[in-house]
């Protein structure tokens, strides 16, 4: 009954914390100083129509009433209509989400496999010259200001060298022009390089250190002594002993990483005007969109707290040391 109270737990735990998320964002952004109808209500138009207008957005309620029905809508997956867009929330993130998951999910997994590839190439070869070189330009990589490094590449390789584009997804007079299915996923790739680049850069650095650090604790074990022993090759000491063993840190940040690609980095895609649901959070938050900074950090949140709750219990299932109680 054990293996069945954990899951149900972890479940009901992560509905308690999606619940407290999500009051905590409706209380941050109803006390945020202005109107957010301002980039709806013309100035021009009868007080009438502006209390009209407000009622049709359940803003002349009181607070509790508001609450009330931002719960319901939640549970009942109606995200509202966007202020700026004046159409569902959930229309607008359907047409960012595939976006976001192309940039992220791409720099997950290009991260996690160099992460591991040279992780375990520089734990294993602990003290060398290749290990120190990789490791403090690791740790300078992880450090640096994700959106300094995006500028950084804008500027030698698009706005110098004239090699990728400033910004955007797509170029829209190609796409306007009748273009191929083959010539538009060029563009789009053509698009995706840089960005690809500053976040597998800044992504794969982490899970190099974290992958090393993992397989040095491993390589102390007596199976992996023993291996070494029996006169096993490196390679298949390395790789098949102690590696093996040493990526189920890599894994679960690597998990972690694509549950977060939904909500998308928000300055990454605002740097380089990505289309994706990180962008749309930072033009709603800053223009007061309620609807859609709440429809889009109530995704993030989800997927997070849903990736938590999948390691959780494969951990619970896997690893005969973690309690059930």
């Amino acid at each position: 009954m054990g293996r069945l109270r954990y899951p149900l737990r972890r479940i009901i735990e992560g509905l308690i914390t999606l619940f407290i998320v999500m009051t905590i964002i409706f209380l941050l952004f109803r006390v945020m100083p202005g109107d957010p109808l301002s980039i709806v209500i013309d100035p021009k138009m009868t007080p009438e129509v502006k209390e009209m207008i407000r009622h049709s957005y359940g803003l002349d309620q009181p607070m509790f009433v508001q609450y009330g029905i931002y719960l319901k809508n939640l549970f009942t997956l109606n995200l509202g209509e966007s202020f700026r867009y004046s159409q569902p929330v959930s229309e607008v993130l359907a047409a960012r989400i595939p976006n976001t998951l192309l940039l992220f999910t791409s720099a997950s997994v290009l991260s996690a496999v160099l992460g591991i590839i040279l992780g375990r190439i520089i734990a294993w070869r602990r003290n060398s010259k290749l290990e120190y070189g990789l490791t403090l330009a690791g740790l300078f990589f992880y450090e640096m200001p994700i959106f300094w490094f995006g500028l950084i590449l804008i500027y030698l390789f698009a706005f110098r060298l004239n090699l990728f584009p400033i910004s955007g997804m797509i170029d829209f007079e190609l796409w306007t022009l009748g273009a191929t299915t083959g010539e538009k996923i060029i563009d789009i790739l053509h698009h995706l390089i840089l960005p690809l680049i500053t976040l597998t850069t800044a992504s794969f650095c982490g899970m190099m250190l974290l992958m090393r650090t993992s397989m040095v604790e491993t390589m102390k074990e007596d199976y992996v002594e023993a291996a070494k022993a029996r006169g096993l090759p490196d390679k298949v000491v390395r790789d098949s002993y102690a590696a093996r063993n040493a990526e189920l840190p890599v894994i679960t940040a690597f998990v972690l990483s694509l549950s977060a690609s939904i909500g998308g980095g928000v300055l990454t895609e605002k740097v380089f005007s990505w289309p994706g649901i990180g962008y749309e959070l930072y033009q709603a938050t800053i223009g007061r969109d309620y609807p859609l900074a709440q429809g889009c950090f109530f995704i993030l949140t989800l997927m997070t707290i849903l990736a938590v709750i999948v390691i959780d219990i494969t951990y619970a299932y896997l690893d005969p040391r973690v309690s059930y109680d």
